[in-house]
């Protein structure tokens, strides 16, 4: 079961970090990855991180901006977001496969999804 939290209002340029809290199964086995839906859009690939934390992979619209990283020993995969910018608003998913493959994008390749956090950024 994953959790995800760390949303909310936040001001344009602002630096949330979202958390992904996992319990039960072997998550330090799996990839993560972040996914957002903006209102009225189709869910799309954010950031990825395998399961060492050793790699990671990002879209292009968000690379440079935002980071992923994991705490294994505490179940947790994180996304640290700068320079938020309107477009940026959307709820933001969790995700675990078990293929260990980082740099999958396709909500397909994903078996395990958190609840979603709501991030709204004002301009």
């Amino acid at each position: 079961q994953l959790q995800a939290s760390g949303g909310g209002l936040v001001q344009a340029g602002g630096s949330p970090r979202l958390s992904c809290a996992a319990s039960g199964g072997t998550f330090s086995r799996y990839a993560v990855g972040w996914f957002r839906q903006a209102p009225g859009k189709e869910r799309e690939f954010v950031a990825g991180i395998s399961w060492s934390g050793g790699s990671t992979y990002y879209e292009s619209s968000v690379k440079g901006r935002f980071a992923i990283s994991r705490d294994s020993a505490k179940n947790t995969v994180f996304l640290e977001m700068n320079s938020l910018q309107p477009a940026d608003t959307a709820a933001y998913y969790c995700a675990a496969q078990t293929s260990g493959y980082y740099y999958y994008t396709r909500i397909a390749d994903y078996t395990y999804w958190g609840q979603g956090t709501l991030v709204t950024v004002s301009s």
